[in-house]
């Protein structure tokens, strides 16, 4: 088939070929024998009777080693490559090895992966819509079940999805093997059980941040004094109402001696004990004077001078309740709380900062309020419901438990009926809350945690996280994940969209069918060590065909993905059968 080597470049040879070898060869692997080196290499381009062959690597003793020190001579002999070296190429079958899919250059022959190299790195699938990127996902997950002398009993795959086009394909899985266990979580408004939900308590100041859209660092500070102050007020003690009426007191009194009109000092003491109040300070609380009690609200009534006609009767009773003395315990403890404890605690905080007498901040301050206001009174509430006490690996196991004996290995999370936005917000603190138990182990990775991102680019982007809080919790995750054992799995049509952070750190890559120029040009640039002999082929894939590369797989490989069984539900909608009916005249 091949014949004399005519020329050798920095990174090709030119081989002669019979007039009667059809271009089946193209991307073939060959092996240039030249006395005792084996060198790989790869049909790139079919010119009339001459190939041009890349050089990939070298064999030494039946092991396969990426690149080259020495290139082959022109005398060397070109041969298709063996079983052996193919073998070595895809992966031996053992214990540790699992089927990716199969090489449809070599008659199907079965492609393995170490578990290890792909399963504890950042992977990548790409592809456009309809090019059977789900379909593969899912057939890769199925595999890892499917292995038969293992099983990945102590697996954690947790997909987030804004739909529910896995659970067909996995919902079923302890048909096979009984051990394994599936569930569902779901955001919709009619769903009844296993609704998505979060314990308030296990939210630190970040995890707020995001949910409440913080636009600005200064409120950081509103939510870090809210949850001193929800953790203090919860305990619901005779110490947590005198520090309420301290805080009101100090806030009134901030007010009642500033440099502004009556009138306005009137409205903004109002705001504030509309906003807080107790049976001791509110605006309904009869007032003792010498011989009679007035109305508190009827305090400020302003004279024709202008002045508030019970001022000093306002002092003395206000100053009663401000305690200087007594070192309030403002440290966060986690305790049981509900949405509208916290709603009570972010108003407490607002008027403890001060924020009445500085209208930028206290318009970031409101913006926070009337945030936390519509969550609190929307269907969207129900997600923070949680009705009992609970610690981080108390909430983990609760994620991941079905009944009180078995465990799920795969937990998908169905975000519909709910607004990208908040969506994003909901999967970046699940991921925070997942990476900060991960650190907590004292086991260092001893739960690996997969976290499936199905349309990444609806949540791995560059956004306001990095100017509020200084960093991404994906490109946490992305840099520092690993070596906790939490591990991140990104799948888009749209990589152009993602965290160019987040893709310089995964490591394993498998690339469906991509059309569009920005999205190819953007993948030419951003992922590690890709040639543009990749970038070609990927052009010309089938559906449920890729091409494979990175830490698990030894070189660049196209791979066949068999057919998911039972399948994702992600095929496109029936027009015909939906909108064609018999007729006849």
């Amino acid at each position: 088939m091949f014949g004399n080597i005519t020329a050798v470049s920095k990174n090709f040879a030119t081989v002669m070929i019979a007039s009667n070898v059809s271009d089946d060869i193209l991307n073939l692997n060959v092996v240039f024998e030249d006395n005792n080196k084996k060198i790989l290499g790869e049909v790139e381009e079919i010119n009339g009777n001459t190939v041009n062959i890349t050089f990939l690597g070298e064999f030494h003793e039946g092991k396969f080693f990426s690149g080259i020190i020495r290139k082959p001579s022109l005398s060397a002999k070109v041969r298709v490559i063996n079983n052996d070296e193919l073998g070595e190429l895809v992966g031996a079958k053992d214990d540790k090895t699992m089927t990716l899919g199969l090489s449809p250059l070599y008659n199907d022959y079965p492609i393995k992966v170490d578990i290890d190299k792909m399963w504890s790195n950042h992977s990548a699938f790409f592809g456009n819509t309809g090019s059977g990127k789900t379909y593969g996902v899912t057939r890769v997950v199925q595999n890892l079940f499917s292995m038969p002398d293992k099983i990945p009993f102590n697996s954690n795959i947790f997909i987030f999805n804004n739909t529910d086009e896995y659970d067909n394909a996995f919902k079923n899985i302890n048909s096979i093997n009984v051990n394994y266990n599936y569930k569902i979580y779901r955001t919709s408004s009619d769903a009844t059980e296993n609704i998505v939900k979060l314990p308030l308590w296990l939210l630190n100041v970040d995890d707020y941040a995001n949910i409440l859209d913080v636009t600005a660092y200064s409120q950081l500070s509103v939510i870090e004094k809210t949850l001193s102050l929800v953790s203090a007020f919860a305990r619901e003690d005779e110490e947590s109402k005198k520090y309420k009426n301290h805080l009101i007191a100090k806030a009134i009194v901030s007010v009642l001696y500033s440099n502004q009109v009556s009138a306005r000092i009137r409205d903004q003491i109002f705001t504030i004990l509309e906003d807080c109040h107790t049976e001791e300070l509110n605006l309904d609380v009869e007032v003792p004077g010498v011989g009679y009690t007035r109305e508190f609200r009827k305090c400020f009534d302003i004279d024709s001078q202008g002045q508030f006609v019970e001022r000093i009767l306002i002092t003395e009773y206000i100053k009663k309740f401000v305690d200087n003395e007594t070192k309030w315990n403002e440290d966060y403890v986690p305790i049981f709380y509900t949405l509208d404890q916290l709603e009570v605690a972010l108003n407490f905080a607002l008027i403890s900062e001060g924020l009445l007498l500085n209208e930028k901040s206290y318009a970031e301050g409101t913006a926070l309020k009337v945030k936390l206001h519509t969550i609190n009174n929307s269907t969207n509430s129900r997600f923070f419901n949680y009705d009992k006490f609970v610690t981080m690996n108390e909430f983990i196991t609760d994620l991941i438990m079905v009944g009180n004996d078995k465990r799920a290995q795969i937990i998908n999370f169905v975000l519909d009926d709910i607004d990208d936005r908040f969506a994003k917000s909901l999967v970046k603190v699940y991921s925070r809350l997942l990476f900060r138990f991960s650190k907590s182990l004292d086991d260092r990775g001893s739960m690996p945690i997969h976290i499936m991102l199905e349309e990444a680019h609806r949540y791995v982007q560059r956004d306001t996280d990095l100017d509020i809080l200084g960093y991404n919790i994906f490109e946490r995750i992305a840099k520092e994940g690993r070596k906790f054992g939490l591990v991140l799995d990104l799948i888009t049509q749209r990589p152009t969209e993602l965290s160019e952070t987040v893709i310089s750190q995964c490591s394993n890559f498998l690339i469906f069918k991509i059309t569009h120029p920005s999205d190819l040009e953007y993948i030419r640039k951003m992922v590690p060590n890709i040639s543009a002999d990749v970038i070609e082929k990927q052009k010309s894939l089938q559906a449920g065909t890729c091409v494979a590369f990175g830490n698990m797989m030894k070189i660049p490989m196209i791979v066949k993905m068999q057919i998911a069984d039972p399948p994702p539900t992600s095929a496109n909608a029936s027009v015909y059968n939906k909108w064609m009916i018999e007729w006849k005249k």
